[in-house]
C-alpha cells in the first residue's frame, strides 16, 4: 500500500509541468488563485505604482524595515506608518529616525474608533533575534486573540495584554485629507478584515493592497484568503504567494494599465 501511495509522487517529480497543472486545478477548484513563488520585489512594487512620489500606507510597520525599503524604491514617497506596540515603536524611531516624508502614528487601525486590547507577542526565535528584540519577540502581536498560532508557533508567547488607541482607516483618511492611496502594505497579524471593515471608503481610492494572509486561523476570527477575496470584491488578485497576496483595484488597475510585460514576468491573474 505504501509503495502505491508513493507512485503518484514519483510521477509528479518526473513531470514537473504536470505537477504545476494539477496544483493550478486544485486551487481553481478551491476558488483561489494559483501560488506564485516569485517574491514581492522592489522592482515589482516600482512597476505597479509607476510614479516617484506615491502615497503609501504601511499598516503594521514594526521596526521600519520596510519603511526604509520604500524610501529606497521611490524618489519622494509619502509614507504613513501605523504601529501600536511600544517596543516596536521604540525600535522604529531608532532605525528610521526623523524624516520629513515619513509619519508614524502610534495606533492600531481597526473597525472602530477608541481603544482595543492588543495581545503582545513574546518569546525568542534565536539568539540573533533576541539581540535585536531584547524586550521580546514583537512581530506577532495582534488586536485579535491568538488561536492556532499557539500550537503552530509554540515558541511565541502571548503573556501580556495592553490597551492601545485605535482608529478606522476612513476616519484617519478624513482627518488627514488623504484623497488617493497608491499602495497599502499590511502586516496586521490576522486583523486584516478589521482594517478593511474600517476602510470602506478609503479602499475605493486605494490602487494596490499587499497583505499577509493565512488559511489557518492563527488568530480568532481571522479571515482566510477566500474570505478576503470575497470581501474585496472590487479588487483582483494580481499575485498570490504562499503567505502574501497583492490586490489591484479594478477601478484603476487593468492589464492595459500595467507595464506591458507585467503579466508575463509576474504571472498576473485576472
Amino acid at each position: 500500500m505504501k509503495r502505491k501511495m508513493q507512485l503518484p509522487n514519483r510521477i509528479l517529480i518526473r513531470f514537473p509541468r504536470l505537477k504545476i497543472q494539477l496544483k493550478s486545478l486544485y486551487y481553481r477548484l478551491q476558488g483561489t488563485p494559483s501560488v506564485s513563488y516569485s517574491k514581492l520585489s522592489k522592482e515589482l512594487i516600482r512597476e505597479c505604482v509607476g510614479r516617484e512620489d506615491p502615497t503609501i500606507l504601511e499598516i503594521g510597520c514594526n521596526d521600519g524595515t520596510h519603511t526604509l525599503w520604500f524610501l529606497e524604491i521611490f524618489e519622494n514617497p509619502k509614507v504613513y506608518c501605523f504601529e501600536p506596540d511600544p517596543r516596536a515603536i521604540a525600535r522604529f524611531k531608532t532605525k528610521v529616525g526623523h524624516r520629513s516624508n515619513v509619519n508614524l502614528f502610534e495606533i492600531a487601525l481597526s473597525d472602530h474608533n477608541g481603544e482595543v486590547t492588543f495581545y503582545q507577542s513574546g518569546g525568542q526565535l534565536n539568539e540573533e533575534k533576541a539581540k535585536a528584540m531584547p524586550k521580546g519577540w514583537d512581530l506577532s502581536g495582534s488586536i485579535r486573540q491568538p488561536k492556532e498560532h499557539l500550537t503552530i508557533y509554540p515558541w511565541v508567547t502571548f503573556d501580556q495584554e495592553i490597551t492601545v488607541a485605535t482608529s478606522t482607516l476612513d476616519t484617519w483618511c478624513d482627518k488627514h485629507g488623504i484623497l488617493a492611496i497608491d499602495f497599502i502594505w499590511m502586516d496586521v497579524q490576522g486583523a486584516e478584515i478589521d482594517v478593511f471593515r474600517g476602510g470602506i471608503n478609503a479602499l475605493t481610492k486605494a490602487r494596490f493592497i499587499y497583505t499577509e494572509y493565512s488559511d489557518n486561523e492563527l488568530y480568532k476570527g481571522q479571515f482566510n484568503l477566500r474570505q478576503l477575496m470575497k470581501y474585496l470584491k472590487n479588487f483582483n488578485v494580481l499575485i498570490r504567494c504562499p503567505r502574501d497576496v497583492l490586490f489591484g483595484n479594478k477601478q484603476f488597475v487593468g492589464v492595459a494599465l500595467l507595464p506591458a510585460d507585467f503579466s508575463r514576468k509576474y504571472s498576473l491573474l485576472q
